[in-house]
């Protein structure tokens, strides 16, 4: 290695040529970023004369900078903590006759290290590598150290940087690309305008390499003059976030984001890298970042490509965050709705004490609607909402959990009955019209109840129901009783489904008579309920639940077709002139379906209309009578007849009975209980016997249970009864045999 001192100085002109038309005065020395350059050699001359051959030169306007190691183990050390080299000097022969080689696949195996360029010195030609180890190995150039003049050394040095430099582009854009799809699949994740833009700003800062220093600004429409807000900074402008455009003191930031929004394109000066984001309907966003440097094409072309691909990012958060507004909050009242008010109990239940939540329901707001519209109505709930607001305060948290309902959630001393009664009043003024309005509710003091998040609105539910039980404007605390008391028949519903569905429904009948002859004249259908275990449900205590959830009409419904099936085959045994008579609840008599459903039983059983019989309380036959006088139109066309239940119980108006012309009266069984016993039950049996004979009507008592009560009932001009005194109510097969007892021989 003697001749390595001796490099040659070269053709200076050579060197100039090589360096290139870059303009080294552009940028001062002491910003240049030097190329580092590692020499392993283990001759310390070839070091110092490597190091004063390109002493002053510089290679694509940059200055070059050396490292130094005498052994393949020490290289190893250097590369394991500079892996920021452009080129490693590199001789071949050191410690043993394949230590460089050993080298070489130490940085392109073990390190990965692909962008440096190895160029290979030797001393010793007789070990220089396989053609094969060259390529393999991606040697970027092999020399004696003979032939390495200063001018050729800087040849060398230049081709192998510069082909560097290609790499080192190469990979950056690559990994740029890859930062930009990351980035999409990280700010994919993220949901809410303001987390989606902060992740832009990271995002962005991590490509350029920088730290998180920027902001993005929103304009809601696609008026230039639109109030624009900042939604999202980091770094030294976070004190920024949620500021007005307009209001930014910092001249730079404010001029550079308002350009961007008005000129619609991405703006790169002052060191700021401002993006612009086009969405629909004309909004957009600017994303500004500090970078402190000129952006080279490269980095455009990463930011083109980032933009793009952020766009279609911010459109979705946006129809997200839209969307969310939506499903949280009440686009009429700017309140939070049902859905995130339990998010907000399911909070304060962390810290119960001295919270009380509140169930406030307008009183009757549906008749104001129907007098004034819709319109006036939402202005109503605007009126309520705003004194609420402004009497309790900022010490409470409010929804809109129904059409006229609130939930109500704040201090004892503020949520209580009688601060929400006061706040109702004085009347409300709206839209000059002075209304008088009142509110029942239901109260919970978290403390007393085990019960979180939509458990609890269920609470102060049963609260207000029985608020409501007891006069309108009135307020109830709930209790652990009340609770048991409506989860078990929330039970005993789910039950009732249950049995539906498995067909532990069934139908007894108990037959009705005639009081004189004691014959049979047919049988009321009754709806019995066996559990699995075996055990019957009173129907006083699931009817009513039927009712309440709906489940009544397919219920009755199935009541209807089995009793229409069960009296098809009394008539083809010979009783023709059997009657059944088949329970109808409010809720299936309103049904728009309910003639069609009338209908179809007969159709399908095969029996005539005349041998049916539907019974309807006296409080909805006197209800709605217009409704009620064409929806009995519409059953007499089916050819089936008309009984008024538990007739003396309502207050029906003899006009009304009168227009409502229907055959047969039933006297209740508490007045039938009560005949012998009181004077008022007597009165008023006699005076339904009264009302029916002179209107032409039959009357049945129901609940018969002595010889007694049906002697004295005959007196009183009774027709018909049915009780435990004549049969009580039996399955179908019970039924036929009872009749062919003798009990009830088919009538000629």
């Amino acid at each position: 290695m003697s001749n390595s001192a001796e490099l040659a100085p070269g053709d200076d002109d050579l060197l100039e040529f090589l360096d290139g038309p870059e303009h080294h005065d552009e940028i001062p020395a002491h910003e240049q970023q030097p190329w580092r350059i590692l020499i392993v050699d283990d001759d310390a001359d070839v070091h110092k004369a490597t190091e004063l051959a390109m002493q002053g030169l510089q290679v694509e306007g940059q200055p070059l900078s050396f490292l130094h190691a005498e052994s393949a183990a020490q290289a190893r050390q250097v590369l394991s903590a500079e892996p920021d080299l452009a080129v490693v000097l590199l001789d071949v022969v050191m410690e043993s006759e394949d230590a460089g080689l050993q080298l070489v696949r130490f940085i392109r195996d073990d390190l990965k290290l692909r962008a440096v360029r190895i160029v290979l010195r030797t001393g010793q030609p007789g070990y220089a590598p396989e053609i094969e180890t060259v390529q393999t190995y991606d040697i970027n150039d092999y020399k004696t150290k003979s032939e390495l003049t200063r001018t050729r050394l800087y040849t060398v040095l230049t081709a192998a940087i510069r082909s560097y430099r290609q790499i080192r582009a190469l990979e950056s854009n690559r990994k740029g690309l890859e930062l930009i799809v990351e980035a999409s699949t990280e700010l994919s994740r993220l949901q809410g305008l303001q987390r989606f833009a902060e992740g832009v700003v990271t995002q962005l800062c991590a490509l350029l390499g920088i730290l998180p220093e920027g902001l993005v600004c929103a304009r809601s429409s696609a008026d230039v003059d639109d109030q624009s807000r900042i939604v999202a900074a980091a770094g030294q402008f976070s004190s920024l976030i949620n500021c007005p455009l307009g209001a930014v003191q910092v001249t730079k930031v404010r001029h550079i984001l308002t350009r961007c929004l008005s000129e619609r394109q991405n703006i790169y000066e002052d060191g700021c890298t401002c993006l612009y984001f086009g969405l629909s309907n004309g909004r957009a966003l600017a994303a500004m970042v500090d970078v402190g440097r000129p952006l080279d094409e490269l980095d455009q072309q990463l930011l083109r490509a980032f933009c793009s691909n952020i766009a279609v990012g911010f459109e979705n958060v946006v129809l997200y965050s839209q969307l969310i507004d939506q499903a949280y909050n009440d686009q009429l009242l700017h309140l939070p709705n049902r859905t995130r008010f339990i998010e907000l109990l399911e909070q304060n239940l962390k810290h119960p004490d001295g919270i009380t939540l509140a169930l406030i329901d307008l009183d009757d707001f549906s008749d104001v609607n129907d007098a004034f519209g819709h319109r006036f109505g939402d202005q109503v709930l605007q009126a309520v909402v705003s004194r609420l607001a402004d009497q309790l305060g900022f010490n409470t948290s409010m929804a809109r959990v129904a059409a006229d309902a609130f939930g109500l959630m704040g201090p004892n001393h503020l949520v209580n009955g009688d601060n929400i009664r006061n706040l109702f009043a004085e009347p409300f003024t709206v839209a000059g019209e002075r209304l008088q309005l009142s509110a029942t509710t239901g109260l919970v003091r978290l403390t007393e109840s085990n019960s979180v998040g939509s458990e609890l609105l269920l609470d102060a539910q049963i609260a207000l129901k029985r608020a409501k039980q007891q006069h309108r404007g009135s307020s109830q605390y709930f209790s652990a009783a009340m609770g048991t008391d409506a989860r078990e028949r929330f039970k005993l519903l789910k039950g009732l489904r249950a049995g539906f569905e498995e067909r532990r429904l069934f139908v007894v009948y108990q037959p009705q008579v005639d009081l004189v002859s004691r014959q049979p004249l047919g049988a009321e259908a009754l709806l019995r309920w066996r559990t699995a275990e075996g055990q019957f449900v009173p129907p006083d205590q699931f009817i009513p639940l039927a009712e309440q959830s709906g489940l009544i009409i397919s219920i009755g419904d199935f009541v209807l077709r089995t009793a229409c099936f069960q009296l098809k085959h009394l008539r083809d045994l010979g009783y023709q002139d059997f009657r059944m008579a088949v329970n109808i609840s409010l809720a299936q008599f309103r049904h728009p379906l309910f003639i069609q459903t009338v209908k179809a039983a007969l159709e399908d059983s095969g029996v005539p209309g005349t041998s049916l019989e539907l019974e309807i309380t006296e409080s909805m036959a006197m209800e709605d009578i217009s409704l009620v006088l064409r929806v009995l139109a519409d059953i007499r066309s089916t050819g089936a007849s008309v009984a008024i239940d538990d007739f003396g119980t309502g207050f029906s108006s003899l006009s009304q009975l009168r227009q409502l012309d229907v055959e047969r009266l039933k006297i209740d069984r508490a007045f039938v209980r009560e005949a012998q016993s009181s004077n008022a039950g007597s009165t008023i049996a006699q005076m339904v016997v009264n009302l029916g004979r002179g209107l032409g009507m039959r009357v049945i008592a129901e609940g018969i249970e002595t010889e007694e009560q049906c002697q004295y009932l005959q007196t009183l001009g009774c027709h018909e009864g049915q009780g435990y005194l004549f049969a009580k109510p039996m399955m179908a097969d019970q039924l036929q045999l009872w009749l062919e007892s003798g009990k009830g021989e088919p009538l000629q």
